[in-house]
């Protein structure tokens, strides 16, 4: 048998990367309800509400008055000012409109800045667990990403825990906070912590603030803007989370130079900009008022403290979460394996949940349950819940 040199294949960097459980559980949650069965789906990240009206009627006037020719491709200026102005003050970061990149969603923003700054066999230190993508975000780069347990690391210390896991060929932190899995915020101390670690070891850190609306406890602490942040970090930003703009895909990345020639290269090559028209709603979205988000967060908040009740009265142990719009409780008492223990909750209860190993191997013996659904439906998946606990 004669083999071919050249035979037809894909990019061997590919490889590693896969796709999400995510996208599977959508398709078993289709199935059900195809066959006419009520399902409380918890698995969404997405939040409850639609997008503002004031936003899409900007969409709307953006159409009827043709501004949908090619943008420059770093963003439309008046949206780049308005994000400076809302860094400075909401994030404490020195940042003019150079310093802003306009991108198709917080995803495109992370995938920019891994884009820029990893080479192949470089180590990316990555608190686990974590938001699915970034593993293969990091590995789609050529690069390696290496897990820090961050219950370990908050108990023990971040620094010692940090310095146990890195190496010689670390080049980055991903750093993200409000966290998705798990709810976790850092501190301001915690991320003064990473901060230091970050310059002893003259690492870079790309840091993910998508839930930076959300935090119910404590503050949000951009890690950006603590001393000799701003020239090392790659921030990602989105416009999903706090404004119900999930499938507008637009968000913005933040860094000095030399990051930002190099995340423009990307986008550049990418995707040559974002939608003209969704630029010019976004920049409505930034003008809304503050109360609105307050409001939000505090819905959040009663349906967080109503899942989390729900949770360990029916024995399923759950912290409560700080940030983001997810619980994390430990399910051992219905399967140590995470996906059986969705399957089974799946299949018997109808109630959908994320098993928590696609997080992280840290992530296993847990689900993750999103809250981002109305009380009445947490109410209805919390009964059926407790009915399959109860047998």
């Amino acid at each position: 048998m004669v083999t071919r040199k050249n035979e037809i294949r894909v990019a061997k960097r590919l490889d590693e990367v896969g796709f999400s459980d995510i996208v599977q559980i959508r398709n078993r949650v289709l199935e059900l309800r195809t066959a006419g069965q009520v399902v409380h789906a918890f698995h969404g990240g997405e939040p409850f509400f639609e997008t503002p009206e004031a936003i899409k009627y900007a969409m709307m006037r953006a159409l009827v008055e043709n501004r949908t020719k090619y943008a420059e491709s770093s963003g439309i200026a008046p949206l780049r000012e308005a994000i400076a102005d809302k860094l400075k003050t909401k994030n404490s970061l020195d940042a003019g409109i150079e310093d802003v990149m306009i991108t198709a969603g917080g995803a495109h923003a992370l995938y920019a800045a891994f884009q820029s700054v990893l080479d192949p066999g470089d180590d990316v230190l990555l608190f686990s667990p974590y938001w699915t993508p970034i593993r293969d975000m990091i590995t789609v780069a050529e690069a390696r990403p290496l897990l820090i347990p961050t219950a370990t690391a908050r108990r023990n210390g971040l620094t010692k825990t940090l310095e146990h896991f890195t190496t010689p060929k670390a080049r980055a932190i991903y750093y993200n906070t409000p966290q998705n899995p798990s709810g976790v915020v850092f501190s301001r101390a915690e991320a003064e912590e990473v901060a230091a670690f970050a310059r002893a070891h003259n690492l870079i850190v790309i840091a993910d603030e998508a839930y930076e609306d959300l935090v119910y406890e404590g503050e949000h602490v951009s890690i950006a803007s603590l001393p000799g942040m701003a020239e090392r970090t790659i921030t990602a930003y989105t416009f999903s989370k706090t404004y119900g703009m999930t499938g507008w895909r637009i968000g913005y990345a933040v860094a000095k130079e030399p990051f930002m020639t190099a995340v423009r290269k990307i986008v550049l090559y990418s995707s040559n900009g974002v939608s003209t028209p969704t630029q010019w709603a976004a920049l409505k979205a930034l003008a809304l008022s503050r109360s609105m988000i307050d409001a939000r967060r505090e819905e959040y908040r009663q349906r967080r403290d109503l899942l989390v009740k729900g949770l360990n009265e029916a024995g399923l142990e759950c912290e409560t979460p700080e940030g983001a719009f997810y619980a994390f409780p430990s399910v051992t008492k219905i399967h140590k394996d995470s996906r059986r223990a969705a399957a089974l909750l799946l299949d018997k209860a109808h109630v959908v949940t994320v098993p928590g190993v696609v997080f992280g191997a840290q992530g296993e013996g847990h689900l993750r349950f999103g809250y981002a659904v109305s009380p009445e439906s947490i109410e209805a998946g919390l009964e059926a819940l407790h009915r399959f606990v109860k047998g």
